[in-house]
């Protein structure tokens, strides 16, 4: 279990991540939609993860958002350095209307493809902010990730699409393996 904390005059955040877990989790943001999105990151990837955020969300949920997906970044970093894993995962994800594809590469390398139509809000949340939570999670995570949406047209649908497709290419990027998968043989 690795534990990572960031105060800054905009947030408080505390995460605790295990990667090896069994997708136990205590997540509390102050902001409900953004907590079933990071309840169905660990559900679906078998993350034991604990959250604990606040911050001026009065203001905006951008500094929030953001500052998590550093965190939990910060966090899914440290996880992988403890041992080989698989490296590569990818996964196509339906959720009604919605299909979503995503793959990672967790090489220490460090970039994001975010190919989601949406726009708007849900409730107050704007769906902006997630690409922001991937943009920081990546990162800081070191980490290269695609998500890109093949169908759908109802933004709940195609966001919670795009968490489960992650959550499931993580878990398989994340199998241990007895051998660094690299030409290189480093990360």
């Amino acid at each position: 279990m690795t534990k990572i904390e960031r105060k800054t005059k905009e947030t408080n955040i505390k995460i605790e991540l295990n990667i090896h877990g069994s997708a136990k989790y205590t997540i509390d943001t102050g902001i409900g939609f953004f907590n079933h999105m990071l309840e169905t990151l660990s559900r679906h990837s078998n993350f034991d993860l604990n959250v604990n955020a606040s911050g001026d969300i009065d203001v905006d949920y951008h500094h929030l958002v953001e500052d998590v997906g550093i965190v939990l970044g910060q966090a899914f970093f440290e996880e992988t350095r403890k041992a080989n894993f698989e490296r590569f995962g990818f996964s196509i994800i339906p959720m009604d209307d919605a299909l979503v594809l995503s793959s990672v590469d967790l090489a220490n390398r460090v970039y994001l493809m975010y190919d989601c139509q949406i726009s708007g809000t849900i409730l107050n949340f704007d769906v902006e902010l997630i690409e922001e939570f991937w943009r920081a999670f990546v990162n800081n995570a070191r980490i290269v990730l695609h998500i890109k949406q093949l169908a759908g047209y109802n933004k709940h649908h195609i966001i919670e699409a795009a968490f489960k497709s992650v959550a499931h290419s993580l878990k398989v990027a994340c199998t241990p393996s007895s051998e660094i998968l690299s030409t290189k043989l480093t990360l």
